[in-house]
C-alpha cells in the first residue's frame, strides 16, 4: 500500500519538464509598479512606472489627486530560455495636487492590475530671489483688500536661469472667485543678486465672488532644461527637471457699501475728456462730439457703456457703439472708452448739450465719486438748403416724338394765331432741313449711344437726375446691398452729399420717415434688419418722390411747345 500510495502522487517526468519551463514565463509576464521617490515636496513632481506585458494602463483613476505630463513607453523583446520574450515598460510623470499622504490608486493594465502606491508629499519650499535657486516665482496682486466684484490684477512671474526645453506654468482658480488669463506672455531678461535669468510674465483677472477671505493657492512650474550637446551625448546633464512654487496669497475682500451707487462700478480712478467739442452747428446737419473715458482697474465686461444726453424735442442725438481698449499699468488692469456723438439739431438758437456723468466707488479712499465733463453750448444757425444741381443737357438724347420738335425748339416760338408769310415758312423749312443735315452728321461722327430722357413739364415731381436705370439700381440696392449702398445711391439722385439733405427733398411723407429710420438705425443699432429692407422696399417701390422745387430744371431752353393764349 506505500509503494501504491508513493506511486500515486509521482509527477510524470514530461508534466515536471513543462512546469520548469513554464515558471519563469510566470515570472516576466508579471505586472508591477512602483514609484521613483515614496516623498516629494509639493510642486515636484514624481515618476510612475509600470511593467507589464499587457496592454496599455488606464491612467484614468490618476487626475483626481495628480497632474499627468510627460508619458512615454519602452518596449524590450528578448532571447531567454529558448524562446522570445517581451516587455513593455510605461512611465507618467505626476504632480501631486495637494499635501499630505496620497495613494497612487491601482491601474487597471490589459486583464491585469497594479497594486496600490503611498507616496507622502510635503510642503514646498518657496525658493525666493534670495535663494539663488535655478527657477523661483513672484506673485504680484495690485489690491490685497479688494472688494466684491472689483477686477484685481494678478501678475506671475517665473525665473529661471537654464534654457528650457518644456515647462507647464499653472495658477489654479481659488474657490469663491473667478480667474481669467489675460492677454500674452511677455518674456525680459533680468538680472537677480548677479545672477542673469529670463523672465516669463503671466497676468491674470481675480473678480471676487463673496466677501471674507480668499486664499489664491502659489503658482506652481513643471518643466526641463535644454542642456547642452555634451550633457546630452554622454549623459551627464541628468534628467534636466525644472520645479518652482509662488508663494500662496491671502486676500481679505470687503463687502459692497451700503451707501455705494449702483450700477456698482468699482475703481482705482477714472478720467473724463472731450476729444472733438464743437462749439456751433446747424439745423439738419450732424455736429460730432466724441468723449474719452479711462478706468484703472476695470475691464470691458464690467464698465458700463458712457450715456447718451437727452435733448428732448431740440436735437437729435445719434450714438455709436462705444470703442474699447484693455490694457495694464503695472498690475492693475485700465480700460479706455472712446464713444462718438452725432447731434443734429432743429432750430436756430443756443443749444445746451450736457456733459456725461459716470458715478463709481473709489476703491483707495473708499468713497462715492463722480466723473464729470462740462456743458457744451453750441451756437446753432440754419443749415444750408442746397440748390438743387443743374444737370448738362444731353444733345445726343431724341426727344419724345419726331425728330421736327427738337429743330423747332432751338427757334422763337410762334404766336398761337398769326399766320406766317410764305417766304418765312419757306426760310424755316430750309433752316429745318440744315440743322437736321448737320445732326445727322454729328450723331454719325460720334456714334453714340442715344439714351432717351423724358422732359420734365412745369412743376411735375420728377428728379433732377432720375432715370429707370437709377429707380432700377436703388431697387437692386434694396434688395441685396448693403444700407450705405442705399444711401449713396439716394444722394447721387439727389445731387446732394448727405442723406438729411434728401430727407429736405422729398415730397413724400412715408419716405421721408423710413430714410429717418434707416438713419437712427445705423447709428444706434441695425436692430431688425429685414423689417427695415422691407420698408425701403415698399417706401420706394416706384422710386423717390421728390419736391416740385427739387424736380423743376431750368435748362436755359425756351419750352418745346408755345403757352396758350387765353
Amino acid at each position: 500500500m506505500t509503494g501504491m500510495a508513493s506511486r500515486q502522487f509521482r509527477w510524470p517526468l514530461p508534466v515536471l519538464a513543462m512546469l520548469l519551463l513554464w515558471l519563469p514565463m510566470v515570472a516576466i509576464a508579471q505586472t508591477r509598479a512602483w514609484l521613483e521617490q515614496d516623498s516629494i515636496a509639493a510642486g515636484d513632481a514624481v515618476t510612475l512606472h509600470i511593467e507589464t506585458d499587457q496592454g496599455a494602463p488606464d491612467y484614468a483613476p490618476l487626475n483626481a489627486d495628480f497632474v499627468l505630463s510627460a508619458q512615454s513607453s519602452n518596449r524590450q523583446v528578448q532571447w531567454s530560455n529558448g524562446g522570445v520574450q517581451q516587455r513593455n515598460l510605461y512611465t507618467v510623470a505626476l504632480t501631486p495636487r495637494r499635501t499630505g499622504t496620497l495613494q497612487v490608486p491601482s491601474l487597471q493594465v490589459g486583464a491585469a492590475r497594479t497594486v496600490p502606491l503611498v507616496l507622502q508629499v510635503s510642503d514646498a519650499v518657496v525658493a525666493t530671489p534670495q535663494s539663488n535657486a535655478t527657477a523661483f516665482i513672484e506673485t504680484e496682486v495690485d489690491d490685497p483688500t479688494p472688494y466684491v466684484q472689483q477686477s484685481v490684477g494678478v501678475v506671475v512671474r517665473l525665473y529661471f536661469a537654464s534654457q528650457l526645453a518644456s515647462g507647464e506654468l499653472v495658477l489654479d482658480t481659488p474657490s469663491g472667485a473667478s480667474l481669467q488669463r489675460v492677454g500674452e506672455d511677455r518674456s525680459d531678461v533680468r538680472q537677480v543678486n548677479g545672477r542673469r535669468y529670463n523672465v516669463v510674465e503671466r497676468r491674470f483677472l481675480l473678480i471676487p465672488e463673496r466677501s471674507g477671505a480668499l486664499r489664491l493657492p502659489g503658482a506652481r512650474f513643471t518643466g526641463r532644461s535644454a542642456g547642452g550637446f555634451f550633457d546630452d551625448f554622454f549623459g551627464s546633464g541628468g534628467d534636466g527637471r525644472m520645479n518652482a512654487v509662488g508663494a500662496e496669497r491671502t486676500l481679505q475682500v470687503q463687502a459692497q457699501p451700503a451707501q455705494a451707487v449702483q450700477p456698482w462700478l468699482p475703481l482705482h480712478s477714472l478720467q473724463l475728456r472731450y476729444t472733438t467739442a464743437p462749439s456751433s452747428a446747424r439745423t439738419g446737419e450732424a455736429a460730432t462730439v466724441m468723449v474719452e473715458a479711462i478706468a484703472n482697474g476695470a475691464t470691458r465686461a464690467q464698465f458700463t457703456d458712457l450715456p447718451v444726453p437727452d435733448l428732448g424735442d431740440a436735437a437729435q442725438v445719434f450714438a455709436e457703439p462705444a470703442q474699447y481698449e484693455e490694457t495694464f499699468n503695472g498690475s492693475t488692469p485700465r480700460l479706455k472708452i472712446t464713444r462718438r456723438y452725432s447731434i443734429v439739431p432743429r432750430q436756430v438758437g443756443s443749444l445746451r448739450v450736457p456733459g456725461p456723468r459716470v458715478a463709481w466707488w473709489n476703491v483707495d479712499s473708499g468713497s462715492a465719486q463722480q466723473a464729470s465733463l462740462p456743458d457744451l453750448e453750441l451756437a446753432v444757425a440754419a443749415g444750408r438748403a442746397g440748390a438743387p444741381v443743374a444737370q448738362p443737357i444731353d444733345t445726343d438724347a431724341a426727344l419724345p416724338g419726331d425728330a421736327a420738335p427738337t429743330a423747332a425748339s432751338s427757334l422763337a416760338p410762334t404766336a398761337a394765331g398769326s399766320r406766317p408769310w410764305p417766304w418765312m415758312a419757306a426760310a424755316a423749312g430750309l433752316a429745318l432741313l440744315w440743322l437736321l443735315t448737320l445732326a445727322w452728321g454729328w450723331r454719325r461722327g460720334r456714334r453714340a449711344v442715344v439714351h432717351t430722357h423724358p422732359v420734365p413739364r412745369p412743376g411735375a415731381s420728377a428728379p433732377a437726375t432720375s432715370s429707370r436705370a437709377s429707380v432700377a439700381e436703388l431697387r437692386r440696392a434694396i434688395d441685396g446691398e448693403g444700407f450705405d449702398q442705399v444711401e449713396a445711391l439716394l444722394c447721387s439722385m439727389a445731387g446732394v452729399e448727405r442723406l438729411e439733405q434728401v430727407i429736405e427733398r422729398l415730397a413724400d411723407p412715408a419716405q421721408r420717415q423710413t430714410l429717418q429710420a434707416l438713419q437712427q438705425a445705423r447709428w444706434g443699432g441695425m436692430g431688425d434688419v429685414s423689417a427695415l429692407r422691407a420698408r425701403l422696399r415698399e417706401s420706394f417701390r416706384d422710386g423717390p418722390h421728390w419736391s416740385a422745387a427739387t424736380g423743376a430744371v431750368d435748362t436755359g431752353l425756351p419750352p418745346l411747345y408755345p403757352p396758350r393764349q387765353p
